[in-house]
């Protein structure tokens, strides 16, 4: 019988395109989001392995989704006990897992209406989560999902060849393709056609407005390290779209190096943290 831990990536929190519990995060906090975090890389893993079975995932994800309530995978039991001693609801995690079944029968995405119902459950419930664990208003949600709705499109454009060829799941909407006079295979090739950078460069603008309306997300969060946090993130996501108005990703590396995310991170948080000491005066 296939164990969740059989189809595990290797991949950790550190090797993620944005921070996951970084020194920022207030300590009583990182312990909470590890969980959360632990959870869903497995769900995730079990979603995107390349050679398991449709019936094989599913299945896992069912023994995840029990373990929630305390009967089943190890990862789940972990995040449902937090979620039961902070009094966070299971609905982020069950949304999260929604996602993930999803990958398992939905292979397309017909149109950005689609792919945004999609971030709803793959990726929103994850900020969702961090801010509940910070007791943050819920007020805040809308901004918190441009957001994270933004940095799973921005995932989906750098990795769109990759997916295409390893598990043949395709988030770019056909109906762009189509109006472009192009399909998925256009993925295959070694490099964007025009018309193929053309739809890149339109969800990639498009993402942009996303991130306007979560422009003021970080100074609205009451916890000022969390607030340093997502203004970094914040920063990081504009600049990796527009390396995508100007990049290929099907050619060319369309993620930041160690140096250049440095210098971003430290730029926002300087200015965030700057920006919260006037408005205390």
């Amino acid at each position: 019988m296939t164990e969740n831990s059989d189809l595990a990536s290797g991949k950790g929190h550190k090797d993620e395109n944005f921070p996951v519990a970084s020194w920022l995060v207030r300590p009583d906090a990182r312990a909470p989001i590890m969980a959360y975090y632990r959870f869903a890389r497995a769900s995730d893993d079990i979603a995107d392995h390349e050679t398991a079975s449709a019936a094989e995932k599913l299945g896992l994800l069912a023994q995840m989704r029990a373990g929630l309530d305390g009967d089943g995978a190890a990862e789940a039991q972990a995040l449902g006990a937090v979620c039961r001693a902070r009094g966070i609801s299971l609905a982020h995690a069950q949304d999260l897992l929604d996602a993930f079944v999803q990958d398992c029968t939905v292979a397309r995405y017909a149109d950005w209406d689609g792919l945004i119902a999609y971030c709803r459950l793959s990726a929103v419930p994850v900020g969702r989560f961090v801010l509940d664990v910070h007791g943050e208003d819920p007020a805040l949600w809308p901004m918190n999902d441009a957001l994270c709705a933004a940095l799973q499109i921005i995932n989906h454009l750098q990795d769109c060849a990759k997916d295409y060829r390893a598990i043949d799941r395709v988030y770019i909407p056909t109906t762009l393709l189509a109006a472009a006079g192009i399909d998925d295979s256009a993925l295959a090739a070694p490099r964007s056609s025009p018309e193929l950078l053309g739809v890149i460069r339109q969800l990639a603008t498009q993402t942009q407005d996303l991130l306007r309306q979560s422009a003021g997300f970080a100074a609205a969060i009451r916890d000022a390290r969390l607030s340093v946090e997502v203004a970094i993130i914040q920063r990081l996501a504009e600049d990796l779209c527009a390396m995508l108005l100007t990049h290929d990703p099907l050619c060319d590396r369309v993620h930041h190096s160690k140096p250049r995310a440095a210098a971003l991170a430290l730029g926002a948080a300087l200015r965030q943290a700057g920006r919260r000491l006037l408005s205390s005066r």
